[in-house]
């Protein structure tokens, strides 16, 4: 069956930039925002990530009338949006003009304390053909305050030389490594970096990301600061809004969905607040976490069933952090650790990952039951729940979604959902073909 999709005036109107992302910090100047962009197109609205003194305290959305934001405006709408947060930091509203503090702030001599005692941390990233996004990710790694003891790209079933030749060139300026995984399927080349990197705390970034630079002298912190931690997981941000189907990714919650800049942490004394088996956004993503030695090997590996390039098209980060859980773990939500991605620019695209989100849910479950058939009837009990998540209008998933979000979108998720099942079951299957053939 082939999917229809919406004409094109329904993606962009032509001279029409949706919004323009900023990352903002208050100490300093804050920027006056162009209604035109350089290519000559109308800004609509400026998304800003907000940090006093590096750290994030939370994101806003602007409408960027005709004569443009000055820094004065820009200041009185973030302190609209964020004055909750920032005033009490600042002693009153925020200020245009920066400023410098008196003292160093608690945030960064906090950051200094831990990096001090901050273990290594290799970073794994996982890419298939995407060599110009691995580039760019790459030079995002090689600017981190705290560096990685090693970078391990793997190259997961290439066609052709050039993401190790993208590997060649950058290990000239940094400790990268390269390893090939022949096998299809994103969980397949997770096992094989797992595999890689015994003994060794892991980070994962994906290939359409940037690491903000102070990514890992986060991670390091929230690894420090919570010994006791098995994962750590951080915000994800976007890069850019260049287009409307990157908006409505945002509208629909982003990779983030609606976590917000507060610390959590998720184990055992928490299960009666927040239970491992739904919902599931508040752990964390793939995109942007970081597991302790042993972890993943303690919860049998990546389900080779499950990620990028199977029937399941995602969700192996998410039954892995489910498991990390019911196995008595803790995940650490660290949101001064931050990620930014380059969402899918088209509606195809948007709609392609939107029946992935739904299938690789169902299948993970899918997964899990097959694994633990004990857990069918707490998840049957979860189950009202997660109906009026699917169709209550005050819902994480639904509450964000502004007018224009086409709600073929959320026709295609729910039909993943119904799809996942099987996927599995036929991922499975072709997991266990290829793990049989490289015998």
């Amino acid at each position: 069956m082939t999917a229809t999709f919406p004409a094109a005036p329904r993606l962009d109107d032509t001279g029409v930039l949706p919004a323009v992302v900023l990352d903002l910090e208050i100490s300093e100047p804050l920027p006056a925002v162009a209604a035109t962009a350089p290519d000559g197109r109308r800004v609509q609205q400026a998304w800003a990530l907000v940090r006093l003194f590096t750290e994030p305290l939370g994101t806003m959305l602007v409408d960027v009338p005709e004569q443009g934001l000055t820094p004065a405006a820009l200041a009185a709408a973030i302190d609209s949006a964020l004055g909750d947060v920032l005033r009490p930091r600042l002693g009153g509203p925020v200020p245009a003009t920066g400023f410098v503090p008196a003292t160093e702030p608690a945030f960064l001599a906090g950051r200094r304390a831990a990096l001090a005692a901050a273990p290594d941390i290799t970073v794994v990233i996982c890419t298939r053909e995407r060599p110009g996004a691995l580039a760019r990710a790459l030079d995002s790694l090689l600017g981190q305050v705290h560096m990685p003891a090693r970078i391990l790209v793997v190259d997961n079933a290439p066609a052709t030389d050039a993401t190790a030749e993208v590997v060649r060139s950058a290990a000239r300026r940094g400790p990268i490594e390269y390893l090939r995984e022949p096998k299809a399927g994103l969980s397949f080349a997770r096992n094989a970096a797992e595999a890689a990197t015994r003994g060794e705390i892991v980070a994962w970034l994906d290939d359409d990301e940037l690491a903000d630079r102070y990514w890992l002298a986060e991670v390091a912190r929230a690894l420090v600061d919570n010994p006791d931690a098995d994962v750590v997981s951080g915000v994800i941000v976007p890069a850019e809004l260049e287009t409307r189907a990157q908006v409505w990714f945002e509208q629909f919650g982003g990779h983030s969905k609606g976590r917000g800049f507060t610390p959590a942490t998720f184990g055992p004394h928490t299960a009666h607040l927040q239970s491992p088996l739904y919902p599931l956004p508040p752990f964390g993503t793939g995109a942007n976490m970081t597991f302790r030695p042993g972890v993943i090997e303690r919860i049998g590996g990546w389900d080779n069933a499950l990620g990028a390039g199977t029937p399941a098209m995602g969700s192996e980060d998410t039954l892995a952090f489910t498991k990390v859980l019911l196995a008595g773990g803790t995940i650490v939500y660290q949101p001064t650790a931050v990620t930014h991605h380059y969402h899918r620019r088209d509606f195809e695209g948007l709609h392609k990952q939107m029946v992935g989100y739904g299938t690789g849910l169902t299948a993970a479950y899918t997964g899990l039951l097959l694994g633990r058939p004990g857990l069918l009837w707490p998840l049957i009990r979860l189950a009202p729940t997660a109906l009026r998540d699917l169709t209550g209008p005050d819902s994480l998933r639904v509450s964000t979604l502004q007018d224009d979000f086409p709600r073929e979108l959320l026709t295609a998720n729910r039909r993943g959902m119904m799809a996942g099942p099987g996927a599995y079951l036929r991922g499975r299957r072709a997991a266990r073909a290829k793990l049989r053939a490289a015998r």
